[in-house]
């Protein structure tokens, strides 16, 4: 299993953003797909979540209206728009897949990409 965030880096206060996870190594269209956030000193957050068809998706409270999960199964990526930044949505996004079969599960994350929101 293999996840590969992109599209992150600076960006000032009011500003857009469209991060990619291009994701590997399993079904991707039979997964919902995750992604989180850590900002410095704190602890990593759940952002927003797709479930795998796309018909389904909720948000943080401090993310709903101004970002938009999405997807596309043909391409095996997953998307965040963000929009209208503001400095507190500063921290590395990650992309998650929580997947599982049988008897077991297991949480795969990709290794980041950094979002910095400054004048």
């Amino acid at each position: 299993v293999q996840l590969v965030e992109s599209g992150g880096g600076l960006v000032q206060p009011g500003g857009s953003l469209r991060l990619s996870c291009a994701a590997s190594g399993f079904t991707f269209s039979r997964a919902d797909m995750n992604w989180y956030r850590q900002a410095p000193g704190k602890e990593r957050e759940w952002v927003a979540t797709i479930t795998r068809d796309g018909g389904s998706t909720n948000y943080a409270d401090s993310v709903k209206g101004r970002f938009t999960i999405s997807r596309d199964n043909a391409k095996n990526t997953v998307y965040l728009q963000m929009n209208s930044l503001k400095p507190e949505d500063t921290a590395v996004y990650y992309c998650n897949a929580p997947l599982s079969g049988r008897q077991w599960r297991r949480d795969y994350w990709g290794q980041g990409t950094q979002v910095t929101v400054s004048p």
